[in-house]
């Protein structure tokens, strides 16, 4: 029998969720977004991309606009009014010190107690292969944590402004084939489905069922599957990395 799913940590107050691309929170993450949320907590949205390389009949000037318009939306959905976008190019981030320097920083103006990120494994389990934006935003997110708080990397950044923040106190991936905790989402999926559902126009080129349907269908069936591990109870779960 698997291991059961610990529950994630709740004694924080502030968090910041980095991914990739618009949508990556809103398959699966958002559901538990809006539990925090209920629960008074603060969290912010940082978009490494715009997502803009993401529907293959659209051009990116047309899809990156439009996609942060979809994300703005879907983050309301779930409470979170704070999202910023990077620009870094969707689909050709490189992992390196540029991108750490960026995410740092956010780090270092957020100050979030807990960072949230999406799968920076090879896969999502088995052969499912993972996409290389979603690995190099992942861990760098994890390397990101620690150099917020070092002084002597990255110190141009205080010359911004951006002091050292070493008050990161976990790291939580979603998505990971290796889950270590979860968060009870009883009362936060309903809002999920419809913070997924925002965006509609990557659905909707994503394939021919009915938007509305593949969302709760989606979301139902990756919280079923962390129920089994956590009590039965419809769950997001997270790989978590302690600091």
């Amino acid at each position: 029998m698997a291991e059961q799913l610990q529950a994630m940590p709740t004694d924080w107050q502030r968090a910041l969720a980095i991914v990739a691309h618009p949508d990556d929170l809103e398959y699966g993450a958002a559901a538990a977004i809006a539990v925090w949320g209920d629960a008074g907590k603060e969290i912010s949205y940082l978009l490494v991309t715009r997502g803009e390389a993401g529907i293959g009949t659209l051009d990116p000037a047309k899809a990156a606009p439009l996609r942060e318009q979809e994300q703005r939306a879907s983050a309301a959905a779930v409470g979170v009014t704070s999202v910023e976008f990077l620009d870094h190019r969707d689909g050709v981030i490189e992992y390196g010190l540029a991108l750490r320097k960026d995410l740092a920083g956010a780090i270092r103006q957020y100050r979030p107690e807990l960072v949230l990120t999406l799968n920076h494994r090879d896969t999502w389990g088995g052969t499912t292969w993972n996409t290389p934006d979603h690995r190099a935003v992942g861990q760098a997110t994890l390397d990101a944590a620690a150099d917020a708080g070092n002084r002597w990397i990255f110190p141009e950044l205080a010359d911004q402004g951006l002091v050292p923040w070493d008050g990161v106190r976990w790291v939580a991936v979603a998505g990971s084939p290796q889950p270590t905790h979860a968060v009870d989402v009883t009362d936060g999926l309903d809002r999920a489905v419809r913070s997924l559902l925002e965006h509609r126009t990557y659905i909707e080129a994503l394939t021919d069922e009915d938007p509305e349907s593949y969302s709760r269908a989606f979301l139902e069936r990756t919280t079923s599957q962390a129920a089994v591990r956590f009590g039965g109870r419809p769950a997001v779960s997270f790989e978590l990395f302690p600091r």
